[in-house]
């Protein structure tokens, strides 16, 4: 008898301490802190989505974005080059000894305060390396293109962003038939 009493009242008290804790919650809120444009500005490390046609490639990737630029140091141009040259085993030598591809991405940013974000009108520039193909080092050249605004995130201080190549030249000749090349970066974490 007196162990069910003593349950009863811990089984009360139990109820009480949960009811007081849900309580307690109803007073917390989440206040977003704004975005300013100067947000945007910072190193990245970002997950970097390629697609051409089926196939789809992730690679981690590091890059800078400052005075309404984005600065990828090395850039991966695997897809590129694999356009070009077609045969696996020499287009794999020619990535090997490639050195690394520099590639920029201008911006202008506008504030969204009602959804605590920044937009970015991406202005993607013109993609240019040297690479040998068949023993000759010819210039390459890709037009890009974004058809979509980029996003700072104010809830997690990530940049969000995607482009294309539209299309590729090598030595003044358009490459022909040619699938287009799709970077997404779904999310990156500032460091």
């Amino acid at each position: 008898m007196k162990i069910k009493k003593v349950l009863r009242f811990l089984m009360f008290a139990a109820i009480a301490l949960t009811g007081v804790s849900l309580i307690s919650c109803l007073e917390d809120q989440y206040t977003p802190v704004p975005v300013k444009l100067s947000d945007v500005d910072g190193n990245y490390r970002a997950r970097l989505v390629t697609s051409q046609g089926g196939k789809i490639n992730e690679k981690l990737i590091d890059f800078n974005a400052k005075d309404s630029m984005i600065t990828f140091k090395d850039f991966p141009a695997r897809e590129v080059v694999k356009t070009i040259i077609t045969d696996p085993a020499k287009a794999d030598t020619v990535l090997a000894h490639l050195e690394k591809v520099e590639y920029k991405i201008k911006f202008k940013s506008k504030l969204n305060t009602e959804q605590n974000v920044i937009e970015l009108a991406l202005e993607p520039q013109l993609m240019a390396f040297q690479i040998p193909v068949e023993g000759v080092t010819k210039s390459v050249a890709v037009k890009m293109t974004a058809k979509q605004k980029g996003f700072y995130v104010g809830y997690d201080n990530s940049l969000r962003f995607a482009w294309e190549a539209e299309k590729i030249t090598v030595g003044g000749t358009d490459i022909t038939p040619y699938q287009t090349i799709k970077y997404e970066v779904p999310i990156s974490i500032k460091n």
